[in-house]
């Protein structure tokens, strides 16, 4: 059964249909033409997944890649060389995608080379991709501003930086790591060269770091925070979701008073936020 979403109230909706280890895709767009950020899940999973909010897989007209970990670019191919949808990543990640045995070669007029801090148009959106560390060939987060919004989405973040402060300050809309809970994964099953891998700064931002620093950046500008990439080993929804919720009240902001605050699904979508 397809949603009516489309209504002459609402021009822009954000979707994440899913969000962690096993596959990240995020959707932003209108009636008419919309952007997904990362294919780390099947294109028929996408199709699917879009019919049920009424959206057709046909009105995608870009990919936003973050970084070239199997997660976030795996299905990226059949959009670019079935569908012929650009794809737009920097350069070294590019490189990156070329190598991976996970994806069939780009076909090049698919390619969109892209430099970070640097906007560019994608339709009604203005896109600004910027530097995150993690422990890849080059990861970035990305700014989309549309129709006086701001949605910024950073995720697989090994540690905060003054570029990432930046952007986040820019959001009225945050998608925001929160992969691990620090007890879970101190006392987890994972060996400990994965452990310090994960906490190393250059790998993922637990619970508590998220928290904090979202309250560090945190204006009244900022409407929503979306928690994304949620570990399934080492996190849990709620743990997750009263971590920051504590984080950001021990900094007098009220969850739902000041600032709305929801946990994304991991392997399914989330609810759809209109504008």
């Amino acid at each position: 059964m397809q949603l009516d979403l489309f209504s002459k109230q609402t021009n822009f909706r954000l979707l994440s249909l899913s969000s962690g280890s096993s596959g990240n895709c995020y959707y932003l767009g209108t009636p008419e033409y919309g952007i997904l950020i990362d294919a780390g899940i099947g294109f028929r999973t996408v199709r699917k997944y879009l019919r049920e909010y009424g959206i057709a897989i046909e009105t995608i007209i870009g990919v936003l890649v973050t970084h070239d970990h199997a997660d976030h670019i795996k299905n990226v191919a059949p959009f670019a060389n079935k569908m012929h949808v650009p794809v737009y990543a920097t350069e070294a990640v590019h490189a990156g995608i070329e190598r991976s045995h996970y994806v069939e070669n780009l076909v090049s007029t698919s390619r969109r080379i892209i430099c970070k801090d640097e906007a560019f148009a994608i339709r009604g959106f203005t896109v600004t991709a910027f530097d995150v560390p993690h422990d890849t060939i080059e990861n970035v987060g990305y700014q989309i501003t549309f129709e006086g919004k701001t949605v910024v989405l950073i995720t697989d973040v090994g540690r905060i930086t003054e570029t990432i402060t930046h952007y986040a300050s820019t959001a009225n809309h945050l998608i925001m790591e929160s992969n691990y809970d620090d007890e879970m994964l101190r006392f987890g099953r994972y060996p400990e060269y994965l452990k310090r891998r994960i906490t190393s700064g250059s790998g993922h931002l637990s619970n508590r770091l998220s928290g904090n620093f979202i309250a560090s950046i945190y204006t009244p500008t900022l409407e929503e925070v979306w928690l994304c990439h949620l570990s399934n080993d080492n996190n849990h929804p709620q743990l997750a979701y009263k971590t920051v919720e504590t984080c950001l009240a021990n900094s007098g902001i009220e969850v739902n008073r000041d600032v709305k605050l929801k946990t994304l699904n991991r392997g399914k979508p989330s609810d759809i936020k209109l504008f």
